[in-house]
């Protein structure tokens, strides 16, 4: 293995730990010195991630939402027809959610850029609802809906699960919200 593949391979695995750290726990109350001492590296580890706290935070958050992306992606290209295809993206969804604490889901709400990947995650994730309804519409597995208006519903919904609006009204975990949200919609717009 040649130094470069090993510091590659040591900032991944720095990587991993840290977003399950911040998955677990959160990010606000942990300083440089807290997350370099739990990560057993040195500061200057951690700023060859990136140049501050604010930058490590978004860069961990991005890096969380494609690593799920990725994931829900796999399971939507296993799955078969539209209806399961719908159910198994926004139940992927949740499963990538699960993992994370009421208080990285604060933290993330709290601070703007991760907020902010978090809203255009949000954002992606409605337009790919909007694109399986059209796929299951025209595969006569839908009604004839007005996808736009289904994928706005959900969106919608999905930006109340983000906000923590849900959990606050019906004390549903996220991931549990988003498997109702896949119920209730595949109903809705079953042909």
């Amino acid at each position: 293995m040649t130094s470069s593949t090993f510091a590659t391979a040591r900032h991944a695995q720095l990587f991993d730990d840290l977003l399950s750290l911040f998955l677990t726990e959160g990010f606000t109350h942990l300083t440089l010195d807290t997350i370099a001492a739990r990560l057993k590296c040195s500061k200057s580890t951690l700023y060859n991630l990136a140049p501050s706290k604010d930058d490590l935070v978004r860069a961990t958050t991005i890096g969380f939402f494609r690593r799920a992306t990725r994931d829900v992606e796999a399971a939507v290209e296993a799955s078969d027809g539209p209806r399961e295809q719908i159910t198994v993206y926004l139940a992927a969804v949740g499963r990538a959610l699960s993992g994370a604490s009421p208080q990285w889901l604060a933290d993330v709400a709290a601070f703007p850029p991760a907020r902010e990947a978090y809203e255009q995650n949000t954002r992606i994730a409605a337009d790919r609802v909007k694109e399986l309804i059209d796929a299951g519409v025209a595969a006569g597995c839908f009604r004839d809906v007005h996808a736009a208006f289904a994928a706005d519903l959900a969106a919608t919904t999905m930006v109340r699960i983000q906000q923590g609006a849900v959990r606050d009204a019906t004390g549903l975990a996220d991931a549990d919200a988003y498997r109702e949200l896949a119920a209730i919609l595949t109903a809705g717009i079953s042909a």
